[in-house]
C-alpha cells in the first residue's frame, strides 16, 4: 500500500497587513502536525495566492487577516481561485468579528479561526477542509 502524501498547505498574508507573528506560529504548528507548509509570505494578492495554489499543488490555502479587511479579501481569494477552476478550500485566520463569520461562509471560506484557537483546532480545521468538511 503506498503511502499517502502528507497534506500540502499554502499559508499567505493578503494585502497591506504586516503582522505575521501568527501565521509563522500557525505554519509550525501545521508543520509540526505533518503537512508540507508553503509560507507565501506578506502583502500578498489574491492573483498570487492563486497562481501560488496552482503551481504547489495545495490541498487548503490559509490566509491571516488582521487588517478589518477580511470581508473584502477574504471572499476576493476564494473568487480568484473559483475563477481559475479551483475547488481549494480557504481557511480565514485572525481577528473576525463573531457576526462576520457566518458572512465569510457564505462567500465560500471553510472555516474562521480566531486568535485563540488551539494548535488542535488549527489541524482539525485544516484536516476537516481537505476532506470537503464544514467547521463553524
Amino acid at each position: 500500500m503506498a503511502a499517502e502524501r502528507p497534506l500540502r498547505v499554502l499559508v499567505a498574508k493578503v494585502g497591506l497587513d504586516g503582522h505575521d507573528r501568527g501565521i509563522r506560529v500557525v505554519a509550525r504548528i501545521l508543520r509540526d502536525a505533518g503537512c508540507e507548509v508553503i509560507y507565501a509570505g506578506l502583502r500578498q494578492s489574491t492573483d498570487s495566492i492563486t497562481a501560488a495554489t496552482i503551481e504547489e499543488d495545495v490541498d487548503v490555502v490559509g490566509v491571516s487577516m488582521h487588517n478589518g479587511a477580511h470581508l473584502t479579501l477574504a471572499p476576493a481569494v476564494v473568487a480568484s481561485l473559483r475563477a481559475a477552476g479551483l475547488d481549494t478550500p480557504v481557511i480565514v485566520g485572525g481577528i473576525v468579528p463573531p457576526a462576520d463569520i457566518a458572512t465569510l461562509h457564505a462567500a465560500g471560506v471553510a472555516a474562521v479561526l480566531g486568535p485563540g484557537a488551539s494548535n488542535e483546532e488549527v489541524v482539525a480545521s485544516v484536516k476537516a477542509a481537505a476532506a470537503g468538511v464544514a467547521t463553524a
